[in-house]
């Protein structure tokens, strides 16, 4: 009986309610914030490079095909380029040194590749060995090694505006092939193959405007004439100012005859005639 008396146990189990899904909303966000990151680093790179930098970037953006004549940018219309000063030209050997790591007979050849900062520009000079480095002995041939160091040299310079000029040196040793062949034809020789593999390896027609045989004129070792060392192939890349690009004006009629009039040089037109009477 008491048992029928009992009221019933009810257990209600209520549910925890979840909030309403928050969607993708935050990831907008955060991809804003760090697209405004990078730009205001950007922003402030741009601030500390040099004038050169910035000019060359702008001149990008004025021409993305990169259809001028600079690495990766054009400054059509401005007429100034991103050129090898002497402010930017040991950048340029570091980058040298570093490409030419990468060539697998490097370790063994380093020391027969130097790189000097000089009045003329940045030279690069391939030395010679008693058995021979990067030419054939007494040929103008280049070797499998020398050949490969080229190109990778190449591979640096091909989109510089800069102009480059090729000298091959040799010993005091007379030469002693053919007849009528003597140190003279081998060094320009020499200098002449490095010129034809460069630009077969990609550097701009006109770039390189000078190729020098020296023979043993200018010797690098000068105690020791007869030293391997002095058998050598010199790569010059030539200062260029920022404004060598820009076309000089003609010089105009009138300013050249008042120069002339302050020099006392007589004005080559000719007297006026006096009116008949």
């Amino acid at each position: 009986m008491n048992n029928q008396n009992t009221p019933p146990i009810i257990i209600i189990k209520k549910k925890a309610a979840h909030g309403g899904h928050h969607g993708g909303a935050w990831k907008v966000a955060y991809a804003d914030f760090v697209t405004a990151m990078m730009a205001l680093f950007i922003v402030l790179w741009l601030m500390s490079s040099s004038e050169q930098v910035k000019k060359a970037i702008s001149a990008y953006f004025r021409d993305p095909s990169g259809s001028g004549k600079l690495s990766g940018s054009s400054s059509a219309g401005s007429g100034e380029a991103l050129s090898m000063t002497k402010d930017n030209m040991v950048n340029l050997k570091s980058e040298l040194e570093d490409a030419l790591k990468k060539s697998p007979d490097f370790e063994k050849l380093k020391n027969y590749v130097q790189m000097s900062v000089t009045g003329e520009g940045l030279r690069v000079e391939l030395l010679e060995s008693e058995s021979g480095n990067f030419f054939q002995s007494g040929s103008p041939l280049p070797t499998g090694a020398g050949k490969e160091l080229i190109v990778k040299l190449c591979e640096q310079l091909r989109d510089l505006p800069n102009d480059i000029l090729i000298e091959g040196h040799t010993d005091s040793k007379p030469f002693g092939g053919r007849d009528g062949y003597s140190n003279w034809e081998l060094s320009t020789d020499r200098a002449n193959s490095a010129r034809r593999l460069m630009e077969e390896s990609g550097l701009r027609p006109g770039q390189i405007v000078q190729v020098r045989g020296f023979a043993d004129r200018s010797l690098r070792d000068k105690e020791n004439p007869e030293s391997p060392s002095n058998r050598r192939v010199s790569v010059i890349v030539r200062y260029q100012s920022p404004d060598a690009t820009a076309q000089a004006e003609p010089e105009k009629p009138e300013a050249a005859a008042k120069e002339s009039a302050a020099k006392g040089v007589p004005s080559k037109e000719p007297p006026a005639k006096e009116p008949k009477h």
